[in-house]
């Protein structure tokens, strides 16, 4: 085996601009909806998808154009919440990881109603799931009407989108090989691309190897993920795919 050397987990720009969000067919009811703002069907609308779907990217969007802060939705305190929503929008991340302050969000509704502002909440929950596990009756009563907007399962053009920009944030350019061999053997979803992608930066560091599909076989093997039985992804247009 080659010389392997440490590999520093150091970060790596993850781009959230409008410019930079891939769009298909699993997110474009809730790139729509951004675009559309103001004109919303509530003022209060939930984004629902799974992780690694887009939801924070959207959230940075919105809140790019909206000047709205991004507050987790664990961080909401009743004190702060008038000061928050004061510039008349607001993105309340993550509802449901952890505890629900129910208080908290429950006045923050009231306000957004008040006070005429937006409110983005993102969660991988329905808000109609979460109502079930509130005390708060009338808080229950507000998220299950809630408007949302769900973002669906990846398809494989826009897999392959990500994974060429996921690899492009780390300054890697995948070449056809490596991406076709990939792309049918990992699991499909974009934070389950984004981990393998990491793995292989990683492994490719440590092991002072370049990129390339046999790597990525190695890799898949170790993990347990290899399927060497998966068809290649043939036809995928990863030239038609623009990173800058």
């Amino acid at each position: 085996m080659g010389a392997r050397q440490l590999a520093l987990d150091l970060p790596h720009a993850d781009s959230r601009s409008r410019d930079d969000f891939l769009p298909g067919l699993a997110n474009e009811a809730a790139l729509a909806l951004i675009d559309s703002w103001p004109d919303w069907p509530g003022r209060s609308v939930a984004l629902v998808g799974p992780e690694g779907s887009g939801k924070s990217h959207l959230a940075a969007i919105f809140a790019e154009a909206s000047g709205a802060p991004i507050v987790p939705a664990a961080a909401l305190d009743i004190a702060a919440v008038p000061g928050l929503i004061g510039g008349g929008a607001l993105v309340v991340e993550d509802l449901g990881t952890g505890k629900v302050p129910e208080a908290a969000l429950f006045h923050l509704l009231n306000l957004v109603g008040e006070q005429r502002a937006s409110l983005l909440i993102t969660s991988a929950r329905l808000p109609a799931a979460l109502a079930e596990t509130l005390a708060t009756a009338d808080l229950a009563s507000r998220l299950r009407a809630l408007p949302v907007v769900r973002l669906g399962a990846p398809d494989e053009e826009l897999l392959a989108a990500v994974a060429v920009k996921l690899f492009a944030d780390r300054q890697i350019v995948p070449d056809e090989a490596l991406l076709a061999y990939l792309l049918p053997r990992v699991e499909r979803s974009i934070a389950g691309l984004r981990d393998v992608v990491a793995d292989l930066d990683r492994e490719a560091l440590a092991r002072k190897r370049p990129l390339t599909r046999a790597l990525a076989a190695a890799l898949l093997r170790e993990r347990g993920e290899s399927r060497d039985d998966a068809e290649p992804a043939a036809g995928l247009p990863f030239n038609d795919f623009t990173t800058g």
